[in-house]
Formats: structure tokens, sequence, C-alpha cells
């Protein structure tokens, strides 16, 4: 049969191919064996024959392998999952930072100026589109619709760039807050 020719054909060089480009063995099978999946299909339903069978191969293979380094850093990328702790970290921050004691106590004057420091540095390290959307809305409290209208940029753009935002100071405040807490 014409596609069993075809895979011992191929099949030495791809395998080097692939394994040339992806670190762990068993995903470069798993690869080799989609790209020869598709070959099957393609030849199977196809009304095209196709007809550099050596260049759409290994088209195939490079794709697949893209495709598989995309799904597998997807897999990979950690989401930071918040609690109930999240909520009564901020709620004691709040109360640190926002509460306009008449005269506070000199621990509470140097919780609120770590406190302030943390949370510009932590402002400082986003990138710029997020920072700023962080900042309009947070601390001059301007809609989101407004900032939306005046920039151009879409309002569910602009809710991503916050959500962004607000997950990377949280998580810069709970590592301040468990230095003061544990250490």
């Amino acid at each position: 049969m014409e596609l069993d020719r075809l895979i011992a054909e191929y099949r030495p060089q791809l395998q080097s191919f692939i394994r040339k480009r992806v670190s762990n063995k068993e995903d470069a099978e798993d690869i080799l064996q989609d790209v020869f999946y598709q070959l099957v299909k393609t030849v199977n339903t196809a009304m095209n024959p196709i007809e550099q069978t050596a260049a759409w191969l290994y088209r195939v293979a490079r794709n697949t392998i893209i495709n598989h380094g995309i799904k597998k850093r997807e897999e990979e990328m950690p989401v930071y999952q918040s609690d109930e702790n999240d909520d009564a970290i901020v709620k004691d921050f709040s109360e640190i930072l926002f509460n306009n004691e008449s005269s506070p106590s000199p621990e509470t004057e140097y919780l609120r100026s770590l406190v302030w420091t943390e949370l510009e540095n932590a402002l400082a390290e986003l990138p710029p589109e997020q920072r700023e959307v962080y900042e309009l809305t947070e601390f001059e409290d301007i809609p989101l619709k407004e900032i939306a209208q005046t920039t151009g940029v879409p309002v569910n753009t602009l809710l991503s760039r916050k959500h962004y935002a607000v997950l990377h100071l949280r998580k810069k405040i709970r590592q301040l807050y468990e230095e003061i807490i544990y250490q």
C-alpha cells in the first residue's frame, strides 16, 4: 500500500527532525504519530493529492511542534487562585492604609509607609497599560467606559488589563503580609 511505503520511507527523517526540536522523547513520538495521522486523513479524504510529500510532511511536523509547544505552555502556566485569606489580607491592609486615625501609633505609621512603598513598587513592575488602567480606575475613580471612550481601547481589554494588574498586586501584597507575619 502507498501509505505504508510513505510512512516507512519518511519515518526516520521526520523522527530525527522532530527529536531535534522537542526535548521530551514521548512528546516527539506523539507528534510523529500526529503527523502520520494527518497524512492518512488527508490521503483518504483529500480531493487533491499531495504533490510534494516530503515538503508537506515537514510543514505538518513543524506546525504540530509549534501547536504542541503552545499547548504545553498553556498547561504549565500557573494560575493564581485567590482564597478567603486574600480577602482578610486586603481588609487588614486597607485598614492600615485608609484608616484616618487622628494620632496613629508609630507602628501603624511604619506599616502604612511599608505597605504604600510595596504597593508603589508593585505598580512600577506592571506593564504600562495595566498600571494605567489600574491607577485611573482605583486612584482617580474614572469608570472603565469613560477610559474606553477616551483611549479607544475596548472595555473588555481594559477589564483584562486591570484583572492582571490586580492579580499581580495581590501576589505582592500577600508576600509582604507573609513577611510581616512570619518573620
